[in-house]
């Protein structure tokens, strides 16, 4: 099974175009080369720049975007790079040489923010943790994640969601947030400084495996009746941005019509949220209710 894929997305620059990775490309690093002279620290850039309607490299962590010259259209060359960066990477071709002179270290903030829900603090970073948010409510499931391993080792840590940029740590009442906040903050940037994985391979291959299911369950989406595709809608839509930024996660399970009940389950700060209940019935329920009129009556979370 090949470890990269390459999806093609076009960017609001019509001579720009990314092509991006399944899996991190750099260790929190990005980079720009105007020239094959410029890209002496990477090989793949340098042999993109042997396709002459290149301009451009960038690299960052997931992706790589090529500026073109307007010699030909993205339409008819874009299949063949995205071929071409697949192939190069599945054969183990290097994206970035390490400097032998450098500490092996990047350069890495991270804030803490608060979240509705007091028990969960949220650690935002400046850098791509993730390329899909996952959470580990023990150590058992952390197995293959290693920062999340060492998290749990800190004894007033009950839980821990991560998605793109930031982690959401839930503790137990043991100690306060004034208390262990610049501990975990400082914890967090020395890790993901010193370029240490936050996921195996074996994490990243089980995402891959869920993903596919993922496209395989998109029969079973079409299947689902007309209220429930709506609903999934809605919560994409509306919902979802709202509690990632609280640093939650929010996913449709069900609807019966016959009760016209939705249940939904709740990831990272949104689980076990004293105010989750409110949002739920004052937010979510309301929304889907003006939005769907008569086909939905309560909202439950089957997970608090």
């Amino acid at each position: 099974m090949k470890d990269f894929n390459i999806n093609i997305v076009p960017t609001t620059t019509a001579s720009i175009v990314k092509f991006e990775a399944n899996r991190f490309l750099t260790r929190h690093e990005n980079f720009e080369f105007k020239n094959i002279d410029e890209a002496k620290r990477s090989p793949l850039a340098q042999q993109l720049f042997y396709l002459p309607f290149v301009k451009t490299v960038y690299i960052a962590q997931n992706f790589i975007a090529i500026e073109k010259y307007d010699i030909v259209e993205w339409s008819d060359v874009q299949q063949e790079v995205a071929e071409q960066i697949e192939e190069y990477l599945n054969k183990g071709g290097e994206v970035i040489k390490e400097e032998k002179t450098t500490t092996g270290k990047v350069p890495v903030t991270v804030y803490a923010e608060s979240t509705p829900n007091p028990a969960v603090m949220k650690f935002v970073a400046n850098k791509k943790l993730v390329l899909k948010s996952v959470e580990f409510k023990n150590i058992d499931d952390a197995k293959n994640a290693p920062l999340v391993q060492k998290l749990f080792h800190f004894p007033f840590v009950k839980e821990v969601f991560i998605d793109e940029n930031y982690v959401s740590v839930q503790k137990y009442e043991v100690a306060e947030w004034e208390e262990i906040t610049m501990e975990l903050r400082e914890f967090i940037r020395n890790y993901i400084e010193e370029g240490n994985e936050v996921l195996t391979a074996e994490t990243i291959q089980t995402q891959e495996t869920e993903k596919v299911q993922e496209e395989n369950d998109d029969t079973a989406y079409k299947e689902l009746d007309d209220t429930s595709q709506q609903i999934i809608a809605i919560l994409d839509e509306y919902i979802k941005p709202a509690v990632a930024s609280d640093g939650g996660n929010i996913l449709f399970d069900s609807y019966n019509e016959e009760t016209k009940t939705v249940k939904v389950i709740l990831q990272g700060a949104c689980s076990g949220c004293p105010s989750s209940t409110m949002t739920l019935k004052s937010g979510i329920e309301t929304m889907l209710r003006d939005m769907l009129r008569d086909k939905v009556q309560y909202v439950e979370a089957i997970n608090g």
